[in-house]
């Protein structure tokens, strides 16, 4: 049987040893939902991009990223284009309107309104039907395994907003990378949300509105900052 090195920090390492985790059987099964994910994913931005099967080919999206990839496509279509490029993604996540990345971007104080949407084409795409631009269905691809890294089981718009800033050679990475919304600096962005919201839900007994739950995101993103600034800060 073949086999793969697992590396872990040292802490976690001492911790899975003490408490006898069975290691090769939890990897194995993450792994497996891991390939199932992809797969899904792979297939269905490969082929004819029919919003109609999207919730039904892709379970664990959440509806609010379901109808980001809706409204995508509508845009490209609208526009006339041969595939959907991460700038349809964009537009599509902006104009969904009440989705977790844009509180994000609040949380970044880059407002979501002041962003320009980009229209123009990408490589990839083309054939019968409407399809993902290849950078579309890169940052599509990188969504699934960011929600994966983070241990989530669901993939979410701010998971989708992390693959659009990482993907190099998409219009709507540009867009962001420029406003400051790189894949790092997402990427914490969105651990610290995630956590002011888990922490909001916890705490209080309705849901928060928009104004707490940014709030909340920009306590818990701030003492974050400061560090990995200071971290930065200290290198030669």
């Amino acid at each position: 049987m073949p086999k793969i090195n697992v590396y872990l920090p040292d802490a976690l390492a001492d911790a899975v040893r003490e408490a006898g985790v069975p290691v090769s059987a939890v990897c194995q099964r993450a792994l497996e939902q891991a390939v199932r994910r992809v797969t899904a994913i792979r297939q269905t931005v490969l082929s004819d991009l029919d919003p109609e099967q999207l919730a039904s080919r892709l379970p664990h999206f959440t509806a609010r990223t379901v109808s980001v990839l809706s409204l995508a496509a509508e845009r490209a279509r609208a526009t006339g284009a041969s595939a959907v490029t991460t700038g349809h993604l964009l537009h599509g996540m902006l104009a969904e309107g009440g989705n977790m990345a844009l509180q994000v971007l609040g949380a970044m104080e880059i407002d979501p309104v002041s962003i320009t949407v980009p229209d123009g084409t990408e490589a990839g795409g083309g054939g019968d039907g409407l399809r993902f631009s290849s950078p579309a269905a890169n940052a599509v691809e990188l969504a699934v395994t960011e929600a994966t890294g983070l241990g989530h089981n669901y993939v979410g718009c701010e998971h989708l907003l992390i693959g659009l800033s990482a993907e190099p050679d998409g219009l709507a990475g540009r867009v962001l990378v420029e406003r400051g919304a790189d894949a790092r600096a997402t990427r914490r962005a969105v651990a610290a949300a995630l956590a002011g919201y888990a922490h909001l839900r916890a705490s209080a007994p309705a849901p928060a509105a928009t104004a707490d739950l940014l709030t909340a995101v920009r306590a818990e993103l701030a003492p974050l900052v400061r560090r990995i600034e200071a971290l930065e800060a200290s290198r030669p």
